[in-house]
């Protein structure tokens, strides 16, 4: 992994907060923001399958009743909704974008059934938590944004009990070097820096005291994703009447098909990651 850093949690936030509006009134008013794991190569329910790598990431992790959540990079909140309605768990999320917390926690504050849950700003290189807090920390798509990676390792190792677990799902950089079409269109597009090979994903984890480190490679899912993704934005753009939704929807399009043509050159991934703090 590159140690070059040109986006700051800043840039990041910034980014974010500026363009989930847009992405909530053109694309999905669910935010749901997750890379899908597909039944199999015809599946074409995208939903069904965001769901299916959040049920698996539970699984993997013995997320119960009885299990302290902590999804690191909540964003629009669906995932921990999606725990707490279906295991009974209780949880907080955290993100460094206040318009997606703000999102969330609205979220929440409709659904009012009492989920044992809550939704606050913050950032993976400072958890706002004590020692030994949560049982489970828990994290889709969204670590592979933050500058300082070790710092972030170290802090949800902290915040995790002894024997608690980590399960993420994040995007990877399975080669070292990035060519210009990768760097502008996946990249810097939603201001990363850079990211970890499987393998160097599973040591950066060792690193930090994570032990029984599992690392899958799923780049078929990833690549299913986006091919699902643009299709539906060609038909959803050829639909609308509304001039800046079409050409938003268009561009979306456009990138989905760049970041497949990263995934073929070696240049984006994507992984699951299952660890344990010892006991």
């Amino acid at each position: 992994m590159s140690t070059t850093s040109r986006f700051t949690e800043r840039d990041v936030s910034e980014f974010f907060d500026q363009t989930t509006q847009t992405y909530l009134s053109f694309w999905d008013s669910e935010g749901v923001l997750h890379t899908g794991y597909f039944a199999d190569a015809a599946d074409s329910d995208y939903a069904a399958a965001a769901d299916r790598t959040s049920d698996i990431l539970a699984a993997d992790a013995g997320i119960a009743a009885a299990a302290n959540v902590l999804d690191v990079g909540c964003g629009c909140g669906n995932f921990l909704l999606r725990l707490a309605e279906r295991t009974g768990c209780r949880g907080e999320g955290l993100d460094l974008s206040i318009e997606r917390v703000r999102f969330a926690q609205g979220k929440l504050a409709e659904r009012g059934d009492g989920l044992p849950v809550a939704f606050r700003h913050g950032s993976a290189t400072a958890l706002p938590y004590a020692d030994a807090t949560f049982t489970h920390v828990v994290s889709q798509d969204a670590l592979f944004l933050v500058p300082d990676k070790p710092r972030s390792h170290a802090e949800m190792f902290r915040v995790l009990a002894p024997g608690g677990v980590l399960a993420i799902a994040d995007f990877l950089q399975p080669t070292p070097e990035i060519g210009e079409a990768a760097r502008r269109h996946v990249y810097d597009r939603v201001r990363w820096n850079s990211g970890y090979s499987l393998d160097g994903y599973r040591e950066a984890l060792q690193r930090v005291g994570f032990v029984d480190v599992d690392a899958r490679s799923l780049d078929n899912h990833i690549r299913q994703t986006y091919r699902v993704l643009g299709r539906t934005a060609r038909q959803r753009a050829a639909a609308t009447d509304d001039e800046a939704a079409r050409t938003w929807i268009r561009n979306f399009a456009e990138s989905c098909d760049e970041i497949q043509a990263a995934i073929d050159r070696d240049e984006f991934g994507w992984g699951m990651f299952v660890a344990r703090k010892p006991a």
